[in-house]
Protein backbone atom coordinates (compact mmCIF):
# COMPACT_ATOMS: atom_id res chain seq x y z
CA UNK A 1 0.00 0.00 0.00
CA UNK A 2 1.31 3.43 -0.96
CA UNK A 3 2.37 5.48 2.05
CA UNK A 4 0.27 8.61 2.57
CA UNK A 5 2.10 11.91 2.30
CA UNK A 6 0.55 14.37 4.77
CA UNK A 7 1.86 17.27 2.70
CA UNK A 8 -0.96 16.54 0.22
CA UNK A 9 -3.46 17.86 2.78
CA UNK A 10 -1.91 21.31 2.47
CA UNK A 11 -2.33 21.41 -1.32
CA UNK A 12 -5.55 22.54 -2.97
CA UNK A 13 -5.62 19.52 -5.29
CA UNK A 14 -3.44 17.13 -3.30
CA UNK A 15 -3.93 13.36 -3.68
CA UNK A 16 -5.65 12.44 -0.40
CA UNK A 17 -7.28 8.98 -0.01
CA UNK A 18 -10.96 8.93 0.96
CA UNK A 19 -10.46 7.40 4.40
CA UNK A 20 -7.82 10.00 5.21
CA UNK A 21 -10.14 12.78 4.03
CA UNK A 22 -13.14 11.93 6.21
CA UNK A 23 -11.82 13.20 9.59
CA UNK A 24 -10.99 16.59 8.08
CA UNK A 25 -14.39 16.83 6.41
CA UNK A 26 -16.16 15.93 9.66
CA UNK A 27 -14.11 18.57 11.46
CA UNK A 28 -15.51 21.26 9.16
CA UNK A 29 -19.07 19.97 9.68
CA UNK A 30 -18.72 20.16 13.45
CA UNK A 31 -17.36 23.71 13.20
CA UNK A 32 -20.47 24.96 11.39
CA UNK A 33 -23.22 22.43 12.17
CA UNK A 34 -25.06 24.37 14.87
CA UNK A 35 -24.66 27.77 13.19
CA UNK A 36 -26.04 26.24 9.99
CA UNK A 37 -29.27 25.16 11.69
CA UNK A 38 -29.89 27.82 14.34
CA UNK A 39 -31.23 30.50 11.94
CA UNK A 40 -33.93 28.07 10.79
CA UNK A 41 -35.36 27.71 14.29
CA UNK A 42 -35.25 31.44 15.02
CA UNK A 43 -37.04 32.50 11.82
CA UNK A 44 -39.46 29.55 11.93
CA UNK A 45 -40.47 30.54 15.47
CA UNK A 46 -41.06 34.14 14.35
CA UNK A 47 -43.18 32.88 11.44
CA UNK A 48 -45.20 30.50 13.64
CA UNK A 49 -44.15 27.39 11.70
CA UNK A 50 -44.95 24.07 13.42
CA UNK A 51 -42.25 21.65 14.62
CA UNK A 52 -42.84 19.05 11.90
CA UNK A 53 -42.35 21.60 9.12
CA UNK A 54 -39.34 23.08 10.92
CA UNK A 55 -37.81 19.60 11.01
CA UNK A 56 -38.17 19.28 7.23
CA UNK A 57 -36.54 22.70 6.81
CA UNK A 58 -33.58 21.43 8.84
CA UNK A 59 -33.20 18.60 6.31
CA UNK A 60 -33.20 21.15 3.50
CA UNK A 61 -30.62 23.29 5.32
CA UNK A 62 -28.16 20.39 5.49
CA UNK A 63 -28.76 19.45 1.86
CA UNK A 64 -28.29 23.02 0.59
CA UNK A 65 -25.19 23.58 2.73
CA UNK A 66 -23.61 20.48 1.21
CA UNK A 67 -24.54 21.45 -2.36
CA UNK A 68 -23.30 25.02 -1.90
CA UNK A 69 -19.99 23.82 -0.46
CA UNK A 70 -19.44 21.38 -3.34
CA UNK A 71 -20.08 24.14 -5.89
CA UNK A 72 -17.59 26.41 -4.10
CA UNK A 73 -14.99 23.62 -4.10
CA UNK A 74 -15.58 22.45 -7.68
CA UNK A 75 -17.06 25.33 -9.72
CA UNK A 76 -19.85 24.80 -12.23
CA UNK A 77 -19.52 27.24 -15.14
CA UNK A 78 -18.82 30.59 -13.41
CA UNK A 79 -20.41 29.57 -10.12
CA UNK A 80 -17.98 28.78 -7.32
CA UNK A 81 -14.51 29.91 -6.36
CA UNK A 82 -12.55 26.66 -6.42
CA UNK A 83 -11.34 27.52 -2.89
CA UNK A 84 -11.86 25.55 0.36
CA UNK A 85 -14.95 27.55 1.39
CA UNK A 86 -17.72 25.95 3.45
CA UNK A 87 -21.25 27.29 2.93
CA UNK A 88 -24.16 27.30 5.35
CA UNK A 89 -27.38 29.07 6.34
CA UNK A 90 -26.62 32.70 7.09
CA UNK A 91 -27.26 34.53 10.38
CA UNK A 92 -27.00 37.80 8.44
CA UNK A 93 -30.62 37.49 7.29
CA UNK A 94 -32.17 36.47 10.61
CA UNK A 95 -33.30 39.91 11.77
CA UNK A 96 -34.81 41.04 8.46
CA UNK A 97 -36.47 37.67 7.74
CA UNK A 98 -38.01 37.56 11.22
CA UNK A 99 -39.56 40.94 10.46
CA UNK A 100 -40.71 39.96 6.97
CA UNK A 101 -42.14 36.63 8.16
CA UNK A 102 -43.99 38.27 11.05
CA UNK A 103 -45.39 41.07 8.84
CA UNK A 104 -46.08 39.42 5.48
CA UNK A 105 -45.78 35.70 6.21
CA UNK A 106 -43.12 33.11 5.46
CA UNK A 107 -44.23 32.80 1.83
CA UNK A 108 -43.27 36.44 1.24
CA UNK A 109 -39.88 35.74 2.82
CA UNK A 110 -39.34 32.86 0.38
CA UNK A 111 -40.27 35.05 -2.61
CA UNK A 112 -37.90 37.79 -1.45
CA UNK A 113 -35.05 35.29 -1.05
CA UNK A 114 -35.56 33.94 -4.58
CA UNK A 115 -35.44 37.43 -6.12
CA UNK A 116 -32.65 38.73 -3.89
CA UNK A 117 -30.52 35.65 -4.51
CA UNK A 118 -30.80 36.03 -8.28
CA UNK A 119 -29.82 39.71 -8.02
CA UNK A 120 -26.76 38.89 -5.89
CA UNK A 121 -25.82 36.06 -8.25
CA UNK A 122 -25.95 38.32 -11.31
CA UNK A 123 -23.97 41.02 -9.49
CA UNK A 124 -21.42 38.38 -8.57
CA UNK A 125 -20.82 37.57 -12.22
CA UNK A 126 -19.86 41.22 -12.75
CA UNK A 127 -18.14 41.77 -9.40
CA UNK A 128 -15.00 43.29 -10.92
CA UNK A 129 -16.98 46.39 -11.89
CA UNK A 130 -18.33 47.24 -8.44
CA UNK A 131 -16.57 45.41 -5.64
CA UNK A 132 -14.14 48.24 -4.93
CA UNK A 133 -16.92 50.34 -3.44
CA UNK A 134 -17.02 47.77 -0.62
CA UNK A 135 -13.91 48.99 1.16
CA UNK A 136 -12.58 47.23 4.30
CA UNK A 137 -14.16 49.83 6.58
CA UNK A 138 -17.59 49.35 4.95
CA UNK A 139 -17.37 45.59 5.44
CA UNK A 140 -16.21 46.11 9.04
CA UNK A 141 -19.10 48.34 10.13
CA UNK A 142 -21.61 46.07 8.41
CA UNK A 143 -20.34 43.02 10.32
CA UNK A 144 -20.45 45.03 13.55
CA UNK A 145 -24.06 46.06 12.90
CA UNK A 146 -25.05 42.45 12.18
CA UNK A 147 -23.80 41.48 15.63
CA UNK A 148 -25.73 44.31 17.30
CA UNK A 149 -28.91 43.47 15.38
CA UNK A 150 -28.77 39.85 16.57
CA UNK A 151 -28.39 40.59 20.29
CA UNK A 152 -32.13 41.13 20.65
CA UNK A 153 -32.75 37.85 18.81
CA UNK A 154 -30.44 35.96 21.16
CA UNK A 155 -31.98 37.54 24.25
CA UNK A 156 -35.51 36.71 23.04
CA UNK A 157 -34.54 33.07 22.52
CA UNK A 158 -32.87 33.02 25.95
CA UNK A 159 -36.19 33.97 27.55
CA UNK A 160 -38.07 31.20 25.74
CA UNK A 161 -38.84 32.66 22.32
CA UNK A 162 -41.04 35.42 20.95
CA UNK A 163 -44.66 35.04 22.09
CA UNK A 164 -43.91 32.12 24.41
CA UNK A 165 -46.52 31.94 27.21
CA UNK A 166 -43.79 31.06 29.71
CA UNK A 167 -41.35 33.73 28.47
CA UNK A 168 -38.82 34.60 31.16
CA UNK A 169 -39.92 31.72 33.40
CA UNK A 170 -37.44 30.20 35.88
CA UNK A 171 -37.18 27.09 33.70
CA UNK A 172 -36.25 29.06 30.58
CA UNK A 173 -33.75 31.28 32.40
CA UNK A 174 -32.18 28.21 34.03
CA UNK A 175 -31.86 26.36 30.70
CA UNK A 176 -30.40 29.40 28.95
CA UNK A 177 -27.91 29.91 31.76
CA UNK A 178 -26.86 26.24 31.80
CA UNK A 179 -26.25 26.32 28.03
CA UNK A 180 -24.34 29.61 28.20
CA UNK A 181 -22.13 28.53 31.12
CA UNK A 182 -21.43 25.21 29.37
CA UNK A 183 -20.30 27.04 26.23
CA UNK A 184 -18.07 29.36 28.25
CA UNK A 185 -16.54 26.52 30.29
CA UNK A 186 -15.75 24.49 27.17
CA UNK A 187 -14.29 27.54 25.44
CA UNK A 188 -12.01 28.21 28.43
CA UNK A 189 -10.97 24.64 29.26
CA UNK A 190 -10.74 23.03 25.82
CA UNK A 191 -7.49 23.19 23.89
CA UNK A 192 -6.58 23.75 20.25
CA UNK A 193 -9.10 23.06 17.53
CA UNK A 194 -11.63 21.49 19.93
CA UNK A 195 -12.62 25.01 21.04
CA UNK A 196 -14.58 25.17 17.78
CA UNK A 197 -17.10 22.76 19.33
CA UNK A 198 -18.07 24.94 22.31
CA UNK A 199 -21.55 25.75 20.95
CA UNK A 200 -22.24 22.10 20.13
CA UNK A 201 -21.16 21.14 23.66
CA UNK A 202 -23.47 23.78 25.14
CA UNK A 203 -26.39 22.47 23.08
CA UNK A 204 -25.79 18.88 24.23
CA UNK A 205 -25.54 19.85 27.91
CA UNK A 206 -28.55 22.15 27.62
CA UNK A 207 -30.58 19.47 25.85
CA UNK A 208 -29.79 16.90 28.56
CA UNK A 209 -30.75 19.43 31.24
CA UNK A 210 -34.02 20.12 29.40
CA UNK A 211 -34.77 16.39 29.26
CA UNK A 212 -34.20 16.09 33.00
CA UNK A 213 -36.45 19.11 33.65
CA UNK A 214 -39.18 17.75 31.34
CA UNK A 215 -38.91 20.71 28.97
CA UNK A 216 -38.45 18.70 25.74
CA UNK A 217 -41.40 17.88 23.49
CA UNK A 218 -40.82 14.25 22.40
CA UNK A 219 -44.02 13.87 20.36
CA UNK A 220 -42.23 14.38 17.05
CA UNK A 221 -40.11 11.25 17.46
CA UNK A 222 -43.10 8.92 17.12
CA UNK A 223 -43.73 9.91 13.50
CA UNK A 224 -40.09 10.30 12.42
CA UNK A 225 -39.21 8.32 9.30
CA UNK A 226 -35.79 6.67 8.88
CA UNK A 227 -35.35 8.25 5.43
CA UNK A 228 -37.17 11.03 3.58
CA UNK A 229 -36.59 13.33 0.62
CA UNK A 230 -36.38 17.07 1.35
CA UNK A 231 -39.52 18.82 0.11
CA UNK A 232 -39.27 20.94 -3.02
CA UNK A 233 -41.37 24.13 -2.91
CA UNK A 234 -43.07 23.47 0.44
CA UNK A 235 -44.06 27.16 0.48
CA UNK A 236 -45.55 28.93 -2.53
CA UNK A 237 -43.49 32.12 -2.97
CA UNK A 238 -45.20 35.49 -2.68
CA UNK A 239 -43.55 38.61 -4.06
CA UNK A 240 -44.08 41.58 -1.75
CA UNK A 241 -42.11 44.66 -2.98
CA UNK A 242 -41.16 45.91 0.51
CA UNK A 243 -39.93 42.47 1.52
CA UNK A 244 -37.93 42.10 -1.71
CA UNK A 245 -36.18 45.46 -1.26
CA UNK A 246 -35.35 44.74 2.39
CA UNK A 247 -33.99 41.26 1.72
CA UNK A 248 -32.08 42.34 -1.41
CA UNK A 249 -30.25 45.00 0.61
CA UNK A 250 -29.14 42.30 3.04
CA UNK A 251 -28.00 40.18 0.09
CA UNK A 252 -25.64 43.05 -0.75
CA UNK A 253 -24.45 42.93 2.85
CA UNK A 254 -23.96 39.17 2.51
CA UNK A 255 -21.87 39.80 -0.60
CA UNK A 256 -19.51 41.98 1.44
CA UNK A 257 -19.10 39.14 3.95
CA UNK A 258 -18.39 36.71 1.13
CA UNK A 259 -15.76 39.07 -0.29
CA UNK A 260 -14.08 39.14 3.12
CA UNK A 261 -14.20 35.38 3.68
CA UNK A 262 -13.01 34.55 0.16
CA UNK A 263 -10.12 37.01 0.42
CA UNK A 264 -9.22 35.66 3.86
CA UNK A 265 -9.27 31.99 2.82
CA UNK A 266 -6.96 32.75 -0.09
CA UNK A 267 -4.53 34.60 2.15
CA UNK A 268 -4.47 32.29 5.20
CA UNK A 269 -4.81 29.03 3.27
CA UNK A 270 -2.86 29.64 0.07
CA UNK A 271 -0.67 32.62 1.10
CA UNK A 272 -1.71 34.71 -1.89
CA UNK A 273 -4.20 37.40 -2.85
CA UNK A 274 -7.59 36.28 -4.08
CA UNK A 275 -8.10 36.26 -7.85
CA UNK A 276 -10.88 38.18 -9.58
CA UNK A 277 -12.40 35.00 -11.01
CA UNK A 278 -12.47 33.33 -7.58
CA UNK A 279 -14.15 36.31 -5.96
CA UNK A 280 -16.74 36.61 -8.71
CA UNK A 281 -17.56 32.90 -8.60
CA UNK A 282 -17.84 32.92 -4.81
CA UNK A 283 -20.41 35.76 -4.79
CA UNK A 284 -22.36 34.22 -7.68
CA UNK A 285 -22.53 30.90 -5.82
CA UNK A 286 -23.70 32.75 -2.70
CA UNK A 287 -26.60 34.31 -4.60
CA UNK A 288 -27.84 31.61 -6.96
CA UNK A 289 -27.61 28.79 -4.41
CA UNK A 290 -29.54 30.98 -1.95
CA UNK A 291 -32.35 31.15 -4.52
CA UNK A 292 -32.19 27.36 -4.81
CA UNK A 293 -32.34 27.16 -1.02
CA UNK A 294 -35.59 29.14 -1.03
CA UNK A 295 -37.07 26.62 -3.46
CA UNK A 296 -36.65 24.06 -0.66
CA UNK A 297 -38.29 26.46 1.80
CA UNK A 298 -34.97 27.35 3.36
CA UNK A 299 -33.04 30.54 4.18
CA UNK A 300 -30.13 32.06 2.20
CA UNK A 301 -26.66 30.59 2.52
CA UNK A 302 -23.27 32.25 2.72
CA UNK A 303 -19.63 31.46 3.41
CA UNK A 304 -18.89 30.52 7.02
CA UNK A 305 -16.21 32.55 8.78
CA UNK A 306 -15.66 29.90 11.47
CA UNK A 307 -14.49 27.50 8.78
CA UNK A 308 -12.11 30.16 7.48
CA UNK A 309 -10.73 30.25 11.01
CA UNK A 310 -10.38 26.47 10.99
CA UNK A 311 -8.37 26.60 7.76
CA UNK A 312 -6.20 29.34 9.24
CA UNK A 313 -5.51 27.13 12.26
CA UNK A 314 -4.95 23.76 10.54
CA UNK A 315 -3.73 24.95 7.10
CA UNK A 316 -5.65 22.03 5.54
CA UNK A 317 -6.93 23.37 2.21
CA UNK A 318 -7.37 20.13 0.27
CA UNK A 319 -10.62 20.27 -1.68
CA UNK A 320 -11.18 16.51 -1.58
CA UNK A 321 -10.88 16.44 2.21
CA UNK A 322 -13.41 19.23 2.67
CA UNK A 323 -15.69 17.72 0.01
CA UNK A 324 -16.17 14.63 2.20
CA UNK A 325 -17.76 16.92 4.78
CA UNK A 326 -20.07 18.36 2.11
CA UNK A 327 -21.06 14.83 1.04
CA UNK A 328 -21.88 13.91 4.65
CA UNK A 329 -24.06 17.03 4.94
CA UNK A 330 -25.96 16.07 1.79
CA UNK A 331 -26.49 12.54 3.14
CA UNK A 332 -27.73 13.97 6.46
CA UNK A 333 -30.32 15.92 4.48
CA UNK A 334 -32.14 12.64 3.89
CA UNK A 335 -32.31 11.74 7.61
CA UNK A 336 -35.43 13.29 9.20
CA UNK A 337 -34.40 12.21 12.71
CA UNK A 338 -31.75 14.96 12.80
CA UNK A 339 -34.40 17.58 12.13
CA UNK A 340 -36.70 16.08 14.77
CA UNK A 341 -33.97 16.18 17.42
CA UNK A 342 -33.13 19.81 16.74
CA UNK A 343 -36.74 20.95 16.39
CA UNK A 344 -37.46 19.50 19.85
CA UNK A 345 -34.69 21.66 21.34
CA UNK A 346 -36.10 24.28 23.77
CA UNK A 347 -35.49 27.76 22.41
CA UNK A 348 -33.97 28.88 25.72
CA UNK A 349 -31.10 26.42 25.18
CA UNK A 350 -30.56 27.78 21.69
CA UNK A 351 -30.54 31.33 23.07
CA UNK A 352 -27.97 30.45 25.72
CA UNK A 353 -25.62 29.10 23.07
CA UNK A 354 -26.15 31.73 20.38
CA UNK A 355 -26.06 34.91 22.45
CA UNK A 356 -22.32 34.45 22.95
CA UNK A 357 -21.95 33.70 19.24
CA UNK A 358 -23.67 36.99 18.40
CA UNK A 359 -21.34 38.83 20.77
CA UNK A 360 -18.40 37.28 18.93
CA UNK A 361 -19.73 38.78 15.69
CA UNK A 362 -19.56 42.25 17.26
CA UNK A 363 -15.99 41.66 18.44
CA UNK A 364 -15.05 40.42 14.96
CA UNK A 365 -16.44 43.66 13.56
CA UNK A 366 -14.32 45.70 15.98
CA UNK A 367 -11.25 43.71 14.93
CA UNK A 368 -12.03 44.40 11.27
CA UNK A 369 -12.38 48.12 12.01
CA UNK A 370 -8.97 48.05 13.71
CA UNK A 371 -7.42 46.27 10.71
CA UNK A 372 -8.94 48.85 8.36
CA UNK A 373 -7.09 51.50 10.35
CA UNK A 374 -8.16 54.35 12.64
CA UNK A 375 -7.71 57.10 10.08
CA UNK A 376 -9.93 60.15 10.32
CA UNK A 377 -11.83 59.02 7.21
CA UNK A 378 -12.48 55.52 8.56
CA UNK A 379 -13.51 56.88 11.96
CA UNK A 380 -16.03 59.20 10.28
CA UNK A 381 -17.51 56.38 8.18
CA UNK A 382 -17.78 54.02 11.16
CA UNK A 383 -19.18 56.61 13.57
CA UNK A 384 -21.69 58.01 11.08
CA UNK A 385 -23.01 54.70 9.78
CA UNK A 386 -23.25 52.96 13.17
CA UNK A 387 -24.82 55.92 14.98
CA UNK A 388 -27.44 56.51 12.27
CA UNK A 389 -28.07 52.83 11.53
CA UNK A 390 -28.38 51.62 15.11
CA UNK A 391 -29.66 54.88 16.62
CA UNK A 392 -32.41 55.70 14.12
CA UNK A 393 -33.82 52.16 14.10
CA UNK A 394 -34.21 52.34 17.89
CA UNK A 395 -36.67 55.20 17.25
CA UNK A 396 -38.43 53.86 14.16
CA UNK A 397 -40.92 56.78 14.03
CA UNK A 398 -38.08 58.92 12.68
CA UNK A 399 -38.71 57.30 9.28
CA UNK A 400 -42.32 58.53 9.19
CA UNK A 401 -41.66 60.93 6.29
CA UNK A 402 -40.55 58.07 4.01
CA UNK A 403 -43.04 56.22 1.79
CA UNK A 404 -44.60 53.27 3.60
CA UNK A 405 -42.66 50.76 1.50
CA UNK A 406 -39.32 52.31 2.52
CA UNK A 407 -40.47 52.54 6.14
CA UNK A 408 -41.03 48.79 6.05
CA UNK A 409 -37.52 48.33 4.64
CA UNK A 410 -35.54 50.56 7.01
CA UNK A 411 -37.50 51.21 10.22
CA UNK A 412 -36.43 48.01 11.98
CA UNK A 413 -33.47 47.00 9.83
CA UNK A 414 -30.31 48.57 11.25
CA UNK A 415 -28.03 46.46 9.02
CA UNK A 416 -29.58 47.87 5.84
CA UNK A 417 -29.31 51.45 7.14
CA UNK A 418 -25.70 50.98 8.27
CA UNK A 419 -24.81 49.45 4.90
CA UNK A 420 -26.35 52.29 2.87
CA UNK A 421 -24.86 55.07 5.01
CA UNK A 422 -21.42 53.41 4.99
CA UNK A 423 -21.41 52.97 1.20
CA UNK A 424 -22.59 56.55 0.56
CA UNK A 425 -20.06 57.97 3.03
CA UNK A 426 -17.28 55.86 1.50
CA UNK A 427 -18.11 57.24 -1.96
CA UNK A 428 -18.74 60.84 -0.87
CA UNK A 429 -15.94 61.56 1.58
CA UNK A 430 -12.61 62.72 0.11
CA UNK A 431 -9.88 60.11 0.09
CA UNK A 432 -7.63 62.30 2.23
CA UNK A 433 -8.94 64.07 5.32
CA UNK A 434 -6.96 66.18 7.79
CA UNK A 435 -5.50 64.08 10.52
CA UNK A 436 -7.42 63.76 13.77
CA UNK A 437 -6.29 64.86 17.20
CA UNK A 438 -4.89 61.48 18.14
CA UNK A 439 -2.78 61.35 15.01
CA UNK A 440 -1.68 64.98 15.51
CA UNK A 441 -0.66 64.11 19.03
CA UNK A 442 1.20 61.10 17.73
CA UNK A 443 2.91 63.22 15.08
CA UNK A 444 3.88 65.85 17.68
CA UNK A 445 5.22 63.12 19.93
CA UNK A 446 7.22 61.72 17.05
CA UNK A 447 8.64 65.19 16.27
CA UNK A 448 9.63 65.62 19.91
CA UNK A 449 11.28 62.22 19.88
CA UNK A 450 13.13 63.06 16.67
CA UNK A 451 14.26 66.40 18.13
CA UNK A 452 15.47 64.67 21.27
CA UNK A 453 17.35 62.14 19.16
CA UNK A 454 18.93 64.97 17.16
CA UNK A 455 20.01 66.69 20.37
CA UNK A 456 21.46 63.45 21.66
CA UNK A 457 23.37 62.93 18.41
CA UNK A 458 24.67 66.50 18.55
CA UNK A 459 25.78 66.05 22.15
CA UNK A 460 27.49 62.79 21.29
CA UNK A 461 29.23 64.42 18.33
CA UNK A 462 30.34 67.31 20.53
CA UNK A 463 31.63 64.92 23.17
CA UNK A 464 33.47 63.04 20.46
CA UNK A 465 35.18 66.21 19.27
CA UNK A 466 36.01 67.17 22.83
CA UNK A 467 37.48 63.73 23.35
CA UNK A 468 39.57 64.09 20.22
CA UNK A 469 40.77 67.53 21.38
CA UNK A 470 41.68 66.10 24.78
CA UNK A 471 43.51 63.26 23.11
CA UNK A 472 45.49 65.72 21.00
CA UNK A 473 46.35 67.69 24.11
CA UNK A 474 47.58 64.54 25.82
CA UNK A 475 49.62 63.65 22.77
CA UNK A 476 51.06 67.14 22.65
CA UNK A 477 51.86 67.00 26.33
CA UNK A 478 53.47 63.62 25.90
CA UNK A 479 55.51 64.95 23.02
CA UNK A 480 56.63 67.91 25.05
CA UNK A 481 57.56 65.65 27.96
CA UNK A 482 59.58 63.36 25.73
CA UNK A 483 61.41 66.28 24.28
CA UNK A 484 62.28 67.42 27.78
Amino acid sequence: MKEFNHAELYKLDGDVPLLRSIPYGVQHILAMFVANLAPIFIVAAAAGIDDATTGSLVQSAMLIAGIGTLIQLFPVWRLGSGLPIVMGISFTFVTVLCGVAATYGYNAAIGAIIVGGIIEGVLGLFAKYWRRIISPIVAAVVVTSIGFSLLNVGATSFGGGSGAPDFGSPTNIALGTIALVSCLAFQILAKGKTKQLSVLFGLVVGYVAALVMGAVDLSGFADAKPLALPQFMPFAPEFEPSAIIAVTLIFLVSATETIGDTSAISMVGLSRDVREKELSGSIACDGFVSSLSACFGCLPITSFSQNVGLVAMTKVVNRRAIATGAAIMIAAGFLPIIGVVFSSLPEAVLGGCTIMMFGNIIVSGFQMIARAGFTQRNILIAALSLSIGIGFTQVSDIFVLLPEMLQNVFADNCVAVVFLVAVVANLALPKTISIDGAELAGEAEQKRADAAADRADAAAEQAKHQGEDSSLCVKDASGDASRI
